[in-house]
């Protein structure tokens, strides 16, 4: 296992991570949840996370379990808060309100006495920055967390944040989570260079686009069954972002590369991404240790010039980010 630095900044990531996001405490029980969990850590991964928002509470409270039988020094555990938690008016966003009272919860849930990193699930145009900020350093200094990133903040809203970190004497945020993989190639227009010039650092959310990128779905043929595709509790994103059979004849192409490298479309995918500078850590959204084990297969793959450019040339980069 590699482990990079967030950005500037000194704790040491796994360059791949293990995420909970529609698996562990949603659709893995808790014994396959352990068992992965274990795969991970045995293979070297030392950066976990999850959210609050992840089975409303439910992917952490596994999670935490999971993790207990471990040293806590041997852990980076990243939790997120913003998101919906209730009905309530106060019951999300970034206000200093819901931070303290959702990070708080995090960690009861987690049966931690702090997380390594806190993250900011979205942005919230509602809430001015300075609150964000600053109720991000009082929970530091309360030894709640350590560091505090941000999840798709565009790259202005991340450069306006370190300024008035700076001037109010506040801890900067750290880390960032874009999306990012071959079917989404919008950060490389400005996040990744704002947060190089910034020294933040990128873990990386959806590798292998929920799948598409796996080759598993064929053009012209539903999903298989057993499938994220195929599950209308988690096909949401996949159908909305990326299902169209431009896409899925694509996956089938980027598979064939993989197989003249006798390696897996999985593996080539990750691998792609970790050859960005930019990037500390990839997250791995799995369901078995068989597809656990698949992409650590990553670690020990080198992309030849030429693969790369077979590559590129199927998923050229895209020109402006969504929110230009």
């Amino acid at each position: 296992m590699d482990y990079r630095q967030l950005g500037k900044w000194g704790p040491r990531v796994s360059v791949l991570g293990l995420g909970s996001y529609l698996t562990i405490g949603f659709k893995v029980d808790e014994e396959d949840s352990r068992r992965i969990v274990r795969a991970a850590y045995e293979a070297g991964i030392n950066y976990f996370d999850t959210a609050n928002r992840y089975g409303r509470g439910t992917g952490e409270e596994v999670l935490g379990r999971c993790l207990a039988e471990y040293p806590r020094s041997s852990l980076v555990v990243l939790t997120k808060g913003g998101n919906p938690m209730g009905d309530g008016p106060n019951d999300r966003g970034l206000t200093a309100k819901h931070l303290r009272e959702q990070c708080h919860a995090s960690l009861r849930r987690l049966g931690m006495d702090y997380v390594d990193i806190y993250m900011c699930h979205r942005p919230d145009p509602w809430t001015p920055l300075e609150e964000t900020i600053r109720a991000m350093d009082d929970l530091a200094r309360a030894g709640k967390i350590l560091y505090w990133g941000v999840s798709e903040w565009p790259p202005w809203m991340m450069v306006k944040a370190q300024h008035l970190a700076k001037e109010m004497g506040a801890r900067p945020l750290v880390v960032s989570q874009p999306r990012y993989n071959l079917l989404y190639r919008w950060p490389e227009a400005e996040v990744f260079p704002v947060t190089l010039a910034e020294g933040i650092g990128n873990v990386i959310f959806s590798p292998l686009a929920h799948g598409l990128l796996t080759g598993k779905y064929p053009p012209g043929k539903p999903p298989p069954g057993g499938t994220r595709a195929a599950d209308p509790q988690q096909n949401f994103v996949i159908m909305k972002m990326y299902w169209s059979e431009e896409n899925r004849r694509k996956g089938q192409q980027l598979a064939g590369i993989a197989v003249e490298m006798r390696t897996t479309a999985a593996r080539l995918a990750i691998a792609w991404i970790m050859r960005q500078p930019a990037v500390s850590s990839v997250i791995l959204g799995v369901s078995t240790v068989s597809q656990l084990e698949d992409n650590l297969g990553a670690l020990e793959l080198e992309i030849s010039d030429s693969v790369l450019q077979q590559v590129e040339d199927l998923y050229p980069p895209t020109p402006l980010p969504p929110y230009a």
